[in-house]
Parts: C-alpha cells; structure tokens; sequence
C-alpha cells in the first residue's frame, strides 16, 4: 500500500487483518446470519449506497457532497482486501443513518477518475464535502476505525450514531423481506452502541426465526443487567418460550379431532392454540383462548386469560392482531 495522500488527510495503511466474523459475547453469529439469507450486500439501502461511473461520477459524487458528505469507494473485484473493507463500510453507512452516502467506483471498468484523484493502491475511500476530496483512507481498516471516519466527516457531534434512525431502517428493511440487510443494521448498531435493546431485541428476533436459537440466547445474555426487562427483550423471550411450549405439544390434528368429538375440553383447545402461534396463525390461537375464556374463567387457574397476555408481549403491544384480541377480551371481562 502506498503512504501517497493528495488530500491533506491521514490516510490510514493497514496491511493487518481483521475478523470479519462478528461476535457477540464471544459467540460467533456469521453463520447464522447466512442463514438470513444470501441478500447482496448493499441490497435496498436506498439512496444511502450505489454504484458509479465516470459519467456520472460528476452527478453522484461532486453534486451531491455539495448536500451531504460522500464517500467513494474505489474497489476492483480482484482485490482480496477491497472484499474485506466493502461489507463493513456498507454498514457503517446503513447504521450512520443517512450522514453520509456510499457511492462505490469499480477502477477497472473506470480508471480515470482514480487515476486523477493519485490513488495508487486500493482500496482507497476518499470523503468529499462540498464538491472536494477532504480526507480518505486506504487499506482494510477495523470497523471501530471505519466508524471514527465516518463520525469524523459525518460531524456526528459527539460521536454517538444516530441510533433512531438506524433502528428505523433495520425495521423498514425487515418489513421489506430484506433480513439480512436488517440484521446487518442492527450488528452495526451494536457495534458502535452495544446496549441498544432495541437492536438487541430485533437481532435476536432474527436469528431466532433463522433457526439460531442459541445464538439468540447469547445475544439476549449481552444486554445491561438494568435492561434485561425491557419490553424488546421481554417480547423476544416470550416468543421463544412459547416456541418451546408449542414444539412439545405435537400434531394439531389431535387437538382438534378432540374439539370435535368434545368442544368442551379445554386443554385441547388450549394446546391447539399454542401451535397455531407457533405458525403465526395469531388470530385464531387468540380465538380459542378467548373461546376458553368465555367458557369457564376459572379453568386452569385463570389460565387462558395468563396465557393470551403472553402472546400478546410475544406479538407487541401495537400489533393488530393484539389489537383485536385485546378488544374481544375486553367485551368478555367488562360486558
């Protein structure tokens, strides 16, 4: 790597290598994030990250630092250390929050521009502010230094992300089918605020739908002793104990066979609803919880109704299907 730095920066040489797996409390969670799914990176990062070409390096670089600070990535796909930089520069822009926009130039298909620019190794990623190169890197840097860089030309005040809006991003990708995107806001999250339950709490969510449940279990064991209760944490521990419920339970046909025969019997209505959960048929396990209710109260120690909040923590409080249970339980107690 050359020490050459046109930009008047601290252009940084690492020739070392980092981990790219990323762990929490010790315990490995990249292949549970494969698990996610196989998402390209940068995949529905919006206007925060994109390709570019000498034509439009003008448009998507020099206009648009003019609005908010740009970082080029200037990459070529047979640079092993460029594959290791790339991935965790893409989330560290995610988690920054729309600070700063990623625009990545591929040198070998346009060489022009980092040839004017003297970069002579890559990668290199210059910051341009206000139509000018103002600072940059080369090499295969840690993420902690990558995350200084960006607070640094972000002008994040004191450093902290901006946490509110990343979380909204890892739920707006979420609720787009991109998991891995999501997930890899919240590990970038965690990574610079690692007390964050929300991002623990969605994480964990993630890998436990991945089929990790150790891994989210591991991650829960990260949260502050004074934010284990917290009702993203506690959401996720319900869910994951009424997984675990509803996997002892066995076929539903039983159940209802015995419904059929008995609409009377309770514990089989119950147990059917444990598994309906577990399928994500909410409506109807709420159904018969509430069908239980309305039969007999006291049965089982008030348990329907013990169990139906459960479920409700496990959906969170402003899920419509807790909305709608919460209505026909309140017709039942208060009529």
């Amino acid at each position: 790597m050359s020490d050459n730095n046109p930009f008047g920066g601290s252009f940084g040489n690492n020739g070392g290598q980092y981990a790219t797996t990323v762990q929490y409390g010790g315990t490995a969670t990249a292949p549970a994030k494969a698990a996610l799914g196989d998402a390209p990176a940068g995949a529905r990062a919006g206007d925060v990250i994109k390709d570019t070409t000498t034509a439009a390096f003008a448009a998507d670089v020099i206009q648009e630092s003019r609005r908010q600070p740009v970082l080029v990535d200037f990459w070529a796909p047979w640079c092993g250390p460029c594959k290791q930089l790339t991935p965790q520069l893409e989330k560290a822009v995610k988690a920054a929050g729309g600070k700063v926009k990623l625009v990545k130039m591929n040198i070998d298909d346009h060489p022009s521009i980092a040839g004017q620019l003297g970069i002579q190794s890559i990668p290199a990623v210059i910051a341009f502010k206000d139509g000018q190169p103002v600072d940059g890197f080369m090499g295969a840097i840690p993420e902690s230094q990558i995350n200084e860089f960006i607070t640094k030309v972000g002008g994040q005040g004191n450093g902290a992300p901006p946490v509110a809006e990343a979380l909204a991003a890892a739920v707006e990708a979420r609720d787009a089918g991109d998991m891995q995107a999501a997930a890899d806001i919240y590990d970038a999250i965690l990574a610079q605020a690692p007390e964050t339950v929300e991002a623990i709490g969605g994480l964990g969510e993630l890998l436990f739908e991945a089929g990790d449940t150790e891994g989210a279990e591991a991650l829960l064991a990260t949260a502050p002793e004074a934010k284990k209760d917290a009702p993203a944490l506690a959401a996720l521990r319900a869910k994951m104990a009424l997984a675990a419920q509803a996997a002892e339970l066995g076929n539903p046909a039983e159940f209802e066979r015995r419904l059929a025969e008995n609409p009377k019997d309770h514990q089989a209505r119950f147990d059917l609803a444990m598994i309906q959960n577990a399928r994500g048929d909410r409506t109807a396990a709420a159904d018969n919880l509430l069908a239980i209710i309305k039969a007999d109260r006291a049965w089982n120690e008030d348990g329907a109704r013990t169990q139906l909040l459960q479920l409700f923590e496990a959906w969170g409080m402003t899920d419509e299907a807790t909305l709608a249970a919460r209505r026909k339980l309140s017709a039942l107690l208060f009529s």
